[in-house]
Parts: C-alpha cells; sequence; structure tokens
C-alpha cells in the first residue's frame, strides 16, 4: 500500500533541493531526485520494492509539477514571438521536461530502494 505521507516528504525534499541546486543544473537535480527519493524509500521504510516504489512515485510527481511549471513559463516568455512563439517556446520546454521526469523517476527510485533497506 502507498504511503502518501512518504511520497509527499520526498516530493517537498525534491522541490526544495532542485530549488537550491540551480547553480549546478544537471548534477544539482540529479542530487535533488536521489536526495528526495531516498526520503520518501526511509519514511516509507518496508524493504527493498516499497522503498523503489515511493521513491518513484515522489520522482515522478516532483518532474511533472516542474515540467507543468517550467512549460508554462515558456509559454510565456514565448508570447514575444507570438502565438507560434508560445506554442514553440511551451512545447520545446514540455518536451525537455518529460526527460527531466524520467531522470527523476529513475534516481529517485534506486535511492528509495536504498532509503527503504535502511528505514527497516
Amino acid at each position: 500500500m502507498t504511503q502518501w505521507r512518504a511520497v509527499g516528504y520526498g516530493f517537498v525534499v525534491m522541490l526544495i533541493a532542485g530549488l537550491l541546486a540551480t547553480s549546478a543544473p544537471v548534477v544539482g537535480h540529479v542530487g535533488a531526485g536521489l536526495i528526495g527519493g531516498f526520503v520518501a524509500g526511509y519514511v516509507a521504510g518496508g524493504g527493498l520494492l516499497s522503498g523503489a516504489w515511493h521513491g518513484l512515485l515522489a520522482g515522478s510527481i516532483s518532474g511533472v509539477a516542474v515540467t507543468l511549471l517550467l512549460a508554462a513559463f515558456g509559454g510565456l516568455l514565448g508570447l514575444a514571438g507570438g502565438p507560434v512563439g508560445s506554442l514553440l517556446g511551451g512545447a520545446g520546454v514540455l518536451v525537455v521536461g518529460l526527460f527531466v521526469t524520467v531522470l527523476f523517476a529513475v534516481d529517485s527510485a534506486l535511492a528509495g530502494a536504498i532509503g527503504g533497506v535502511l528505514g527497516e
């Protein structure tokens, strides 16, 4: 059974760590996913699979949230180029955001598995 409290903790940790990680764009966000996934897995406990599941959920939800926010921001910035610029700006950010979502989900699941084992 999914413990949404653990997923919520991981989500919040990922958002805060992601905001702090803007100085090192790729490494910082991977680290944010690892830290948040570990927190979700540790709080959930229950072993390897439970930790991985909760880390995966936390990473996926935070990746989708960040993607939607950045796509909306890209669409607003693209308005300077007219409606077509807005569409291309938002769509480009959305495609990159899907990659970020997968990246957050995979490393969060791995860290969540470790956290789940240690959280027992």
